[in-house]
């Protein structure tokens, strides 16, 4: 039988505490003195619906990486790149700085991310020792502002429409790969971490 949830709750931020209160599905419980979000209804993901999103964001951030994004067309002449293939020509024209930043936030901290997300839901479905599952848990939080797909999305789309004026553009497999990343990406990040060590909590139990 689960334990019940403990009667307070601090706020990440500034560790004012509050008496926890049920919540609607919907529902976020905000620190009146800071702004954060304390917690928010897991509405009707469950760890295994969380598991599927992040198998499927794998999938789809492969196909992403390794196959053309757009091909374009002018006077004759055909080519087609992939976002690896984009971050080695920067790096090939001195531009260091921005090829990393490239590499680190559109495909190291996502890759990262979905990685210790998709371990954390299998050990606990296994109920392995606490310090893993709490060391990747901190290790999402950390890297979790650093994952910036769908601003990269937003640059691609930019690019695209600006390109078109004087180009032929078909955009490739990757590119549509990269939009419905963009979209369980959404939904992976708007599940409440807490939820999770809550439940790693009741298994170490």
């Amino acid at each position: 039988m689960p334990k019940p949830l403990p009667a307070l709750i601090a706020c990440p931020h500034c560790d004012a505490l509050y008496h926890r209160r049920a919540l609607a599905p919907g529902e976020k419980a905000r620190c009146i003195r800071c702004g954060a979000v304390l917690e928010r209804h897991p509405g009707v993901l469950t760890p295994d619906h969380l598991m599927a999103l992040v198998v499927a964001a794998l999938i789809s951030f492969a196909i992403a990486n390794t196959m053309p994004i757009v091909q374009l067309s002018a006077g004759g002449l055909e080519h087609t790149t992939t976002l690896i293939g984009s971050i080695r020509v920067l790096w090939n024209e001195e531009r260091g700085l921005t090829a990393t930043l490239a590499f680190a936030t559109a495909l190291a901290f996502p890759l990262v991310e979905l990685s210790a997300m998709l371990a954390v839901l299998i050990a606990i479905r296994l109920r392995p020792g606490a310090p893993l599952v709490a060391a990747l848990l901190r290790g999402i939080q950390a890297v979790r502002p650093w994952g910036m797909i769908e601003v990269f999305m937003l640059g691609v789309v930019v690019a695209l429409v600006k390109i078109s004026h004087t180009a032929t553009v078909v955009p490739g497999i990757a590119l549509w790969a990269f939009a419905a990343l963009t979209v369980l990406l959404v939904l992976i990040v708007n599940y409440d971490l807490k939820q999770l060590w809550r439940l790693r909590r009741l298994e170490e139990r």
